[in-house]
């Protein structure tokens, strides 16, 4: 017999609870969507001739997570925590910047979302570790979408990225 014993696990609680606020259940996934976005991402061309990199780990966070407003139940734990909209959509306009950070790193990054108040980029690369660009530095969020929802919406602060 099947039992849910692993859902309820797989979240903290105040993460679980702004993720099922917000819509989201386990088992969720919208693959039609995820790929409408991978579509127009990689149709889009920037001015200069950037283009996006859409790859497996980005599409699954997008069918997972893709289009949902997340907002923290609860105060932050280290700093304020961040209220999200996923949706790769946000980046479009930042293949440049996602493809600066991606040969830094050695690895394709694709765009994932945006914290809301302070419209930090949110992006995740071909491993699925996940990262948010602001106008202060790259931040890196955690070796998992998971994770990287978890340090947002529980104010952990992320590790700071420097340039090597």
């Amino acid at each position: 017999m099947h039992t849910d014993r692993t859902s309820t696990t797989r979240f903290a609680v105040p993460v679980d609870a702004a993720l099922r606020t917000a819509g989201w259940q386990p088992g969720h996934w919208d693959i039609k969507q995820a790929e409408i976005w991978a579509d127009t991402l990689r149709d889009h061309t920037s001015p200069a001739g950037h283009r996006h990199a859409v790859f497996p780990a980005a599409v699954e966070a997008w069918a997972e997570f893709g289009g949902l407003h997340i907002a923290p139940t609860g105060p932050g734990r280290q700093i304020a925590p961040a209220t999200l909209h996923l949706d790769p959509l946000h980046g479009l306009h930042a293949a440049r910047t996602l493809a600066d950070l991606g040969r830094a790193l050695d690895t394709d990054i694709s765009p994932l979302g945006t914290e809301t108040d302070t419209q930090a980029l949110l992006a995740i690369d071909a491993q699925g570790r996940v990262y948010a660009l602001d106008h202060t530095g790259d931040w890196y969020l955690g070796p998992t979408i998971d994770h990287g929802i978890t340090t947002l919406v529980t104010g952990l602060q992320p590790t700071r990225l420097t340039a090597g």
